[in-house]
């Protein structure tokens, strides 16, 4: 039987990295959706609860996780009527790579009223094929169209992403809010994929749900992105067939000499 590409194998010792968690910025370095998605898995087994809606997800990428042994510590900060907070350190030899918060909500009903709320219009791709493992992410822009080429987009107006992300551990399906959380990390790519590719590193993702996606495939559309002396601030909105259903946030440094230019390559996913 086949199995589903995923982008760590856990075993007695902890996790071990495979080459779908490796990233694009230098050699053997993982990718933000691996450490984003193994922090946000573990974070929910530990300490998630079918009451309670995680409601944000902030992981800080302290330095660059390698393609080696990696081991999660989590810690319940607060368990209340209404809220619950839990915190976890990604380690690699005996370093903290990453740390993320996760904050739970326990569900209940809306006040009453009504209020304002965007109107945002979101149409994915007509083409999305689930059967393909690993999936085929679509990148699109403003007057772009969609493609699987990122270098197709490589402009200066409003960028999105569809993706249906793989597993996070070899062997286990993503639960809906680890696909939210992996898919999200995107928010980096589309808030910050200009004329001449990526040039901005993100230290950090912040993740905020009002709900669960209903389905697999999730798209993430550029926001807003605003940028000075070599620091920007990006944010974007989650979208599955149903509408929109959160936002992703991310903060980011100047990495020019590491720029990604994808015009020169056939590259088609997202793995950063």
């Amino acid at each position: 039987m086949k199995v589903s590409p995923a982008h760590f194998t856990a075993t007695p010792e902890g996790f071990l990295p495979s080459q779908y968690a490796q990233g694009r910025w230098g050699p053997d370095q993982l990718n933000g959706p691996a450490i984003v998605g193994l922090a946000a898995h573990c974070l929910e087994h530990d300490h998630g609860s079918a009451d309670f809606q995680p409601a944000r997800l902030t992981v800080d990428l302290f330095k660059a996780a390698r393609g080696r042994l990696t081991t999660v510590r989590t810690r319940l900060i607060r368990d209340g009527r209404r809220i619950r907070n839990a915190e976890c350190d990604v380690v690699q030899d005996d370093v903290v790579v990453a740390r993320a918060t996760l904050v739970l909500y326990r569900r209940s009903a809306p006040p009453p009223g009504e209020q304002w709320s965007a109107s945002i219009d979101f149409a994915f791709p007509q083409d999305l094929d689930s059967s393909q493992d690993p999936p085929h992410p679509h990148t699109g822009s403003a007057g772009g169209g969609w493609s699987r080429k990122i270098s197709d987009h490589q402009n200066n107006t409003r960028t999105k992403f569809v993706d249906r992300s793989i597993n996070v551990l070899s062997g286990q399906q993503n639960s809906p809010f680890v696909r939210a959380a992996v898919v999200a990390e995107a928010t980096s790519l589309v808030t910050h994929l200009g004329t001449r590719g990526v040039g901005y590193i993100n230290g950090d993702l912040t993740v905020a749900l009002t709900r669960l996606p209903v389905e697999e495939w999730i798209g993430v559309q550029e926001d807003t992105h605003w940028a000075a002396d070599g620091v920007s601030v990006g944010t974007a909105t989650l979208f599955d067939s149903a509408g929109p259903f959160g936002s992703g946030m991310v903060t980011a440094i100047a990495n020019p000499d590491a720029q990604l230019d994808f015009s020169a390559e056939t590259f088609d996913g997202v793995s950063l």
